[in-house]
Order: structure tokens, then sequence, then C-alpha cells
């Protein structure tokens, strides 16, 4: 039995997020259904980062063990095969005995894109989150600087497990313009669940001058989820790299 990981890339439209859920379409179910077919085995896979419904990924790591003789590349490609159109295993390599797709992980980093236009794009909608009003995204670079450091984030998100913490580190953060699209991209040890849909919806208000930056860092501060309770659409937002 090797021990392997896949770069994934998927569209999550059509999805229930990426955790397997009972009679439910999800990027992890799907997986496993490719790695049953092709190798004969049901193969229990491990993401790097639990996505919610409806959120993309271009840079998902997956951790799995096989038996197979197949090459990666050979892999691969049969599992490209049978894996529908909207998720891609974009490599496979090699991993250590040890090797934890999540607890191995020293980084995640997510992108959220906003179409900030008055005319809606047929092109970007599933990919992007259609704000109509203007958005000034130096303020909110302002605001998404505050985010850096160890802080409690229970504002913007929650625990992913019963006895889990709040508290995450984020090493980057930041927001800028390129014509009508808005990114925020934040990179952090870990998430909490719609922390970052969280942490969007509340930098929109400070894009549109309902809150100013300092407004911001107090609703960080305060610890108290029904200040941000702006959440972000997930269409928007992607897992684009996870780091080890």
């Amino acid at each position: 039995m090797r021990n392997l990981m896949l770069l994934v890339e998927y569209d999550g439209t059509d999805y229930q997020g990426f955790q397997w859920q009972m009679g439910r379409p999800t990027i992890q179910g799907e997986l496993e259904k490719a790695l049953e077919a092709v190798t004969g085995q049901r193969t229990r896979v491990i993401g790097a980062g639990r996505t919610d419904a409806g959120v993309h990924a271009r840079g998902q790591v997956v951790s799995c063990r096989s038996g197979m003789a197949l090459s990666p590349d050979q892999l691969r490609s049969a599992l490209n095969a049978r894996l529908p159109k909207d998720i891609a295993v974009k490599a496979i390599s090699p991993a250590a005995e040890g090797f934890h797709a999540r607890f191995a992980a020293k980084s995640r980093e997510y992108r959220y894109t906003i179409w900030n236009s008055s005319v809606r794009s047929p092109l970007a909608w599933r990919y992007a989150f259609h704000f109509s009003k203007p958005l000034e995204a130096e303020a909110m670079h302002t605001a998404c600087c505050s985010l850096i450091g160890t802080h409690d984030f229970a504002s913007f998100g929650s625990r992913l497990w019963e006895r889990g913490t709040t508290q995450r580190t984020v090493y980057r953060a930041e927001c800028w313009r390129e014509g009508d699209f808005v990114y925020v991209e934040v990179e952090a040890n870990a998430f909490l669940a719609q922390m970052m849909r969280g942490v969007v919806g509340t930098l929109i208000w400070v894009g549109e001058g309902r809150l100013r930056p300092e407004d911001f860092q107090h609703i960080l501060e305060a610890r108290d989820r029904r200040l941000a309770r702006n959440l972000a659409p997930p269409q928007g937002l992607c897992l684009t790299r996870i780091v080890y």
C-alpha cells in the first residue's frame, strides 16, 4: 500500500462541499467512487481543506492509500477518465508514509472574487459574487490588514469540532482591485467554518462605507458572531493553495 498525495481542482457549484455526506453529492464522494472504480478497493481520501457547499478549489490537496501498481501518471489519467467534468486530479505524487493532507499542512490560502460592476457578468457568475454598488478596495485592504497575526476569530466563523478553538493565525491578508474585479486573499494556518465568507461579507460593508476600517478591527476583537452576520455567498470563494 502506497501513500499518495493528489492535487485536485474542482468547480464546487453542484456539490454540498468537500466532506462526504449521505445521499448528497460531494467532492470526497466523487473521488472515492473514482478510486474504487480504478483500483477495485474502497479507499478513504483526506482533504487538506473542508470547503463548504458551492466553494471551489484549484489547489486542494488530498491524501490516500492505494495498492495499485499503476504509476502516478497512469493513475491520474484513469481517475480523470471516471471523474465528472467539474473535478480533475491535476497531479499525483508519492508521499511519506505518515503524510496526512490535513494535519501536515502548514497553511491554507483562499481567494474571494467579487465582480464589482453595475452590470452582471454571465461569464463570471459561477466564480464571483456580483456586487453592484461601488467598493473602495483601499479601505477594504486597510481593514484586511488587521487580520494578520494570531487572534480569536469567533466573530467571523465557528468551530469545526465541538472542543476546537476559534483561535487562528493569519500570515497574510490583502485586498485589491483589477478592473471590475475586487479580490480578497488570506493565508492562515487554518480557517474556521465559514470564516472567510464572514470576513469578506464584513469587508464589503467597509468597501461601501457602512463601516470604517477601525470598526472592522473592533468586530474582530469583540469575538461576537452577531456583529459579522453579512455572510458572502459561496461562489466567489476558492481554495487556491496548501503549503507544506
